[in-house]
């Protein structure tokens, strides 16, 4: 697998807070210089937010790779969250609040801060604020109390849908001063406790969307530092693998576990299939002090730190890859048919080469697993 990194010039589309222009692109782009001609240079939130279908078929009639197209949707979602906190920030300007007391950053969590966004996510974020006395508690958190409530408020306007599990910066319990953050990660990660493990598990996967990146830094160093000796924590997580089964019978053969099924022949390839993955790919990277929060750059370092060979984290590389796909393709098929987008694949359209290779990168999964609980 390559280990060098190289930064694609996709990923320039959505890095700053003015979209690109692209009047003057070559007609080799013109189904993404169409898209992004329809949506114009100063769309609404929501508008920018509906639109995200037609960059997906844009990216898609270049023939870029699923994954790729993952990691663009999430550098859109990021435009997305930039937009609704500067609005927010300069909306508290004109009603009185001012400046920003103090220096914070803005986390996305879970799929999108590693990048591997599909359509219809929700939110996940938190906030970090840089440290101050105590006596100013009231007025400072009360100002990012009324930011975070404000863009996430604009966010679920737009079409990304409030987290129902309240992991958002609006709540107390995601918003908090460096040093608080430190030691909440110290309490979480000094026992085995399930709670804590599934809160922890929760931020490991984080990345900086505004705001100042030295605290996303700070924290970064402070996971590193405490995680790989903390091992009756790393114990439940490792626990925790169990509680996600791969749509594998006994045998090996494919099939969901039928909870919440919309019909007979769909498995939630998230949940039986991602999920497992990810999670066990964050329980080594987290062990050995890997800081990329992205499935892709993790197998890569874990490599390098020679936790896994190159061919099997070359195997589970594709068939990260191969999970993409098959969840976008379902997505985008369900758009076109008037559904919402969901994670649900029917595994009847498959042809008989799919259900072959997705059994055979869920019996890689496996393998991955059964390594990560001994590890």
């Amino acid at each position: 697998m390559r280990l060098l990194h190289r930064a694609s010039p996709w990923r320039g589309l959505f890095a700053t807070d003015a979209l690109p222009d692209p009047s003057d692109w070559p007609v080799l782009l013109d189904p993404l210089r169409q898209a992004l001609l329809n949506l114009g240079l100063t769309p609404a939130l929501a508008e920018a937010h509906a639109w995200q279908w037609q960059l997906v078929d844009a990216l898609d009639r270049l023939d870029l790779p699923a994954w790729r197209i993952s990691q663009l949707i999430s550098d859109h979602n990021d435009w997305l969250y930039r937009r609704a906190i500067g609005l927010s920030l300069e909306e508290m300007r004109g009603q009185g609040w001012g400046e920003p007391p103090t220096g914070f950053c803005v986390l996305t969590l879970g799929s999108g801060a590693r990048h591997e966004s599909l359509l219809a996510p929700d939110q996940d974020n938190a906030m970090i604020i840089a440290d101050y006395p105590d006596e100013r508690h009231t007025e400072i958190d009360g100002y990012f109390q009324s930011l975070g409530e404000r863009f996430t408020a604009r966010l679920d306007e737009a079409g990304i849908p409030l987290c129902q599990g309240h992991v958002m910066g609006r709540w107390p319990m995601w918003r908090k001063r460096l040093s608080e953050w430190r030691a909440q990660l110290n309490i979480w990660t000094a026992e085995r406790r399930i709670k804590r493990v599934q809160q922890a598990n929760i931020l490991f996967d984080f990345f900086p969307v505004h705001g100042e990146t030295s605290l996303a830094e700070a924290l970064a160093d402070t996971v590193a530092g405490v995680m790989p000796a903390s091992s009756l924590f790393l114990d439940e997580m490792a626990s925790l693998l169990d509680e996600l089964p791969l749509a594998l019978d006994r045998l090996g053969r494919l099939g969901g576990d039928g909870e919440g099924a919309p019909h007979e022949r769909a498995i939630n390839l998230k949940r039986q299939g991602m999920l497992p993955l990810v999670n066990a790919v964050r329980l080594l990277a987290v062990r050995n002090a890997v800081r990329p929060p992205d499935t892709r750059s993790r197998l890569a370092a874990l490599v390098m730190r020679e936790v896994l060979e190159p061919e099997h984290a070359r195997a589970l590389t594709a068939a990260h890859e191969r999970l993409q796909a098959l969840m976008l393709d379902e997505q985008r098929l369900a758009l076109t048919e008037g559904r919402t987008p969901d994670v649900w694949v029917n595994i009847a359209r498959l042809g008989e080469d799919q259900r072959l290779l997705l059994r055979h990168d869920l019996l890689q999964i496996r393998v991955l697993l059964r390594r990560a609980r001994r590890l």
